[in-house]
């Protein structure tokens, strides 16, 4: 039963309902959960400008037109731009367009490697991947394409079906790929974690969420897949070259984690995103160990991830070391949930979605790790000593909902300035939730964190069809700054972004009480093969190659290959001078 009071939606019914059995459903807060916005409230300005939304419920599955918007300038194209923004100083290397240069139109991960002196890089989104070597950067060519897409018919969890590229149960975590002296080559680390939006258990509109739909909770619970990570030794860049070294769970009640059970579900969330492991001893996971870790509000995803610290010392046998998290994200901590102001809206995401961000190794006299935790903030941990981590700085960011809150951190100036840059990013189209903004933060106290600016908010060239890009259709907003596992070091002063319908954006930050925006390129939001359906993520991430001085976007048509001589340098589009070995810092 859905109803609506005071402006707020409810479910109350069918909530008690599918909760009475699960426990950790959290409930420690009334449904708050907001209600639709008055159109007249948000949208286009006399300026040109763009009023965003206060507070909105989570749907990215519908646009949201808008007088002004997208449906009235390119109704031709659906509401989305088939325009290109580019400033002068970023050059198009190369495009490689269309669905054999796109593995996943909404989302992938990047990683490079080296052999016999050929660069290639892995773009891939569990079973969707792909391998491209890069080495001539104007003559890209696929070495190999894997897929679940020969598999038809399957009910529920595709990914418990045995394909043509993947055993049942398997699938390309996201990566991290360091250079092992021990092993002479490299290990790879892949995260193995649950779907966080399964649509054949779950969906966010309220009959559908996991505070409503019993059954859904129920069968994601019963999912037996692998909850943790995999340790790989790669000997050439095919999949058919992976050496399995360990399996490992994060579920803390398994008797042993380096040999799962697999005959009854593995309890959390398993690993998420990239795993930080500099190829040192220490690894840092983002993850929920147990089903009690579990206050979160995002309807889709049952856990509340905090932090795990691993002995890599034997890639083969990896060792925990300790488990982190903030007060009020497990069961039982209910009164300091209760304490924060989006308990109750179902719609905020709560806990971390990446690992640790480590400015400096430990190995290196590294000292601290930045932990973005959505609704709960940004915390400082001392690192130090991995068996023994602490917070020593919180800080509370402004609320913005829907849309993720306090997921990126680039830490790659900290070192030279103390700044650190922490940002969320949008979920919905048509702008349809508040503006997700970078913030500049000082933590050269890492005690005493402080917001003390905002980069520039990205605006469209003078003369453009559209005045703001919230005009083009699809989402606007930052996603994140590449990946520490980018080759060569960053540049000091320099923050490439992709914003999803703006492109990639390119900050200036060498002065830190002067941010600008210095250069920027924006493709069209869609492509000749870009189906409808995938048309509200134009572009969903960026690459970084510090060493050759490279830019590669990626799309839902495809990547581009960028360079820019003032900002990076003179970009080298052969093969590498040096192979690539450990993660830039």
């Amino acid at each position: 039963m859905v109803a609506v009071a005071g402006g707020v939606v409810v479910a109350r019914m069918t909530e008690d309902r599918a909760t009475a059995g699960d426990a950790n459903i959290a409930m420690a807060c009334a449904d708050r959960r907001p209600s639709a916005v008055d159109p007249g409230s948000y949208g286009m300005q006399n300026d040109g400008s763009f009023l965003h939304p206060s507070s909105t419920y989570v749907n990215e599955e519908e646009q949201h037109p808008f007088p002004g918007g997208g449906e009235d300038l390119f109704p031709a194209t659906g509401g989305y731009d088939p325009n290109t923004y580019k400033s002068a100083n970023v050059t198009v290397e190369a495009h490689y367009p269309g669905q054999r240069f796109t593995p996943d139109p909404f989302h992938s991960w990047q990683n490079v490697v080296d052999f016999d002196g050929r660069r290639y890089m892995f773009q891939y989104d569990r079973s969707e991947a792909r391998v491209y070597d890069i080495t001539d950067v104007r003559n890209v060519q696929v070495v190999e394409s894997l897929s679940r897409s020969d598999l038809t018919g399957v009910t529920g969890n595709d990914e418990a079906v045995a394909g043509k590229d993947w055993a049942a149960g398997d699938f390309w975590g996201a990566s991290t790929i360091q250079w092992s002296e021990r092993y002479g080559g490299y290990i790879m680390v892949q995260s193995f974690e649950m779907r966080r939006q399964v649509p054949f258990w779950l969906g966010d509109t309220p009959e559908h969420s996991k505070y409503s739909a019993a059954a859904g909770v129920a069968a994601a619970r019963a999912d037996t897949q692998l909850k943790g990570f995999k340790v790989y030794k790669l000997n050439g860049p095919r999949k058919r070259d992976w050496e399995l070294l360990a399996t490992v769970s994060t579920d803390e009640t398994q008797r042993d984690p380096l040999a799962p059970d697999f005959g009854k579900p593995q309890q959390g969330s398993g690993s998420l995103d990239v795993p930080h492991w500099d190829g040192g001893r220490y690894m840092f996971l983002s993850t929920a160990p147990s089903d009690d870790w579990s206050s979160q509000e995002y309807p889709t995803y049952l856990y509340a991830n905090g932090f795990q610290a691993w002995d890599m010392a034997d890639p083969a046998r990896p060792r925990l070391l300790d488990t982190w998290h903030r007060e009020g994200m497990v069961r039982g901590e209910e009164a300091a949930y209760r304490a924060n102001p989006r308990c109750g809206n179902r719609t905020s995401w709560m806990g971390s979605r990446n690992p640790l961000y480590i400015p400096t190794p430990i190995e290196q006299g590294g000292k601290y790790g930045f932990a973005a935790m959505g609704g709960f903030g940004l915390s400082i941990l001392d690192i130090s000593d991995p068996s023994n981590l602490r917070e020593v700085g919180h800080l509370d960011i402004p609320m913005s909902v829907s849309g993720t809150e306090a997921d990126n951190v680039d830490v790659s100036q900290f070192e030279r300035t103390g700044m650190v840059y922490l940002s969320g990013y949008p979920l919905s189209e048509d702008c349809y939730e508040p503006y997700k903004d970078i913030f500049q933060i000082d933590a050269s106290d890492p005690a005493a964190p402080r917001i003390v600016d905002r980069l520039p908010r990205p605006t469209p060239p003078a003369g453009a069809t559209v005045t703001d890009f919230c005009q083009r259709g699809g989402s606007f907003g930052p996603k994140r700054s590449g990946y520490y596992t980018s080759p060569g070091d960053p540049r000091g002063g320099l923050l490439i972004y992709d914003f999803y319908n703006a492109g990639a954006q390119f900050f200036d930050v060498s002065d830190p009480r002067d941010p600008k925006i210095a250069g920027y390129f924006a493709p069209p939001t869609f492509g000749p093969e870009t189906e409808d359906w995938a048309r509200s993520n134009p572009t969903h991430g960026v690459y970084v190659e510090y060493d050759r001085k490279l830019v590669w976007l990626l799309t839902n048509d495809g990547i581009y290959a960028l360079s820019s001589e003032s900002l990076l340098g003179t970009p080298n589009l052969g093969a590498p001078a040096e192979p690539f070995r450990t993660s830039a810092r």
